[in-house]
């Protein structure tokens, strides 16, 4: 995979199709492509209504206007964060929020020169923060990447961690395995970050406290709606591989991992969410697309581009999950536009809401328990 895959993030241009759906097909519904109002009761639903979406660089928030909004410019001095994928797209802009706060940000490359130049961009903006920004090179498709990230993390934070970030990850890629054997999409965007975290998971139950717990926010799509986990082939092994059904399956898994921990660590000060950036186009992560697939999902035309984000907007929600206050305490749930997701529905398509699948305990638990000795790692008593 080139060094522009991986470490971007996820600005979702999610399709509006049945998981059957393959990129040579036409589009079998266009009118699902229309953007539906939905209650969003936040300080932000007014920005969100549909009604008043203009494209990127509207009236929605940003990643720094949530830090604003919380109050926390220079107000997590001691704390430790770390964001996978941060050379690119909304990981810039979360590493750059992040850092305002005043908090000490590392962030995870693939390319140390890449990810350099962005820290330099962002010290270089001479804000108020006094944190530091520290990268670690990891690869998310190769296990002994992330080990080896891990240790170096822990060796420069001092063994402290108050909030990871799953941010990186692939969309759509053609079929291919990751450097341990397992289907790109899955092996990336689900086992890397699983294991990220069991390697990390005592430092942040060591830094959580009763005031301010540690979290995890893996970031998802409105994509997850594709497909739920194939667990008699999580490797397509068996059946024809089919690039949205296993994004789909990524995407699921993202959300599972984060109900999990909410789940297994809730009660040890620790709260994970799920999140949905948003759409937004132009980015690595889109590279997979062909121009025919871009046409027959009317991504060009004004009724779509008008919902599309900036990646300094598309970073807002998992800022949001991270730092603001509304869940500090609490976890467990698919956020969407800065606010929890609230309506579950059928089919795929560019408007909100989660699939049927999407909070399934034993599907979760099963999921959880089989990552383990997929990563290779015995599960532990906890």
């Amino acid at each position: 995979m080139s060094d522009d895959l991986p470490r971007s993030t996820y600005q979702h241009i999610n399709k509006p199709h049945s998981s059957s759906y393959r990129p040579d097909q036409a589009v079998p519904n266009p009118s699902i492509l229309q953007v539906h109002p939905f209650i969003r009761m936040s300080r932000y639903t007014s920005a969100h209504d549909p009604v008043n979406l203009n494209g990127a660089g509207d009236a929605r928030p940003t990643a720094l206007q949530i830090i604003k909004d919380e109050g926390l410019i220079n107000k997590l001095s001691g704390k430790v964060f770390l964001v996978t994928g941060v050379s690119a797209g909304i990981g810039i802009e979360t590493l750059r929020a992040l850092h305002a706060t005043g908090a000490d940000v590392y962030g995870t490359v693939r390319n140390l020169a890449k990810g350099q130049a962005v820290v330099d961009r962002i010290l270089a903006e001479k804000g108020e923060s006094k944190g530091k920004i520290g990268l670690i090179h990891m690869e998310l498709d190769s296990f002994e990447s992330v080990r080896k990230g891990a240790n170096e993390f822990l060796e420069q934070s001092g063994g402290k961690c108050n909030l990871i970030i799953a941010n990186a990850g692939v969309m759509a890629t053609p079929e291919g395995r990751t450097k341990d054997g397992w289907e790109t999409q899955f092996g990336t965007n689900h086992l890397g970050h699983f294991l990220l975290f069991q390697l990390l998971k005592d430092a942040l139950l060591a830094s959580a406290t009763a005031a301010y717990p540690s979290r995890f926010v893996s970031v998802t799509s409105t994509g997850h709606r594709f497909h739920s986990i194939k667990f008699d082939d999580y490797n397509f092994a068996k059946t024809p591989y089919e690039a949205w059904t296993a994004y789909g399956q990524s995407k699921t898994a993202n959300i599972y991992l984060a109900n999990a921990i909410e789940r297994h660590f809730a009660a040890r000060h620790l709260h994970a969410t799920s999140v949905h950036p948003g759409n937004i186009m132009g980015t690595g992560l889109a590279q997979h697309l062909q121009p025919e697939v871009v046409a027959a999902m009317g991504l060009e035309t004004w009724e779509v581009k008008r919902t599309m984000k900036s990646a300094e907007q598309g970073a807002a929600t998992q800022v949001f999950a991270a730092v603001g206050e509304e869940w500090r305490q609490k976890g467990g749930r698919y956020l969407q536009e800065c606010t929890e997701e609230m309506r579950k529905v059928e089919g795929v398509g560019l408007e909100g809401g989660y699939a049927s699948w999407a909070y399934d305990q034993e599907a979760e638990e099963r999921l959880w328990r089989e990552s383990f000795g997929m990563v290779g790692l015995e599960q532990p008593k906890e």
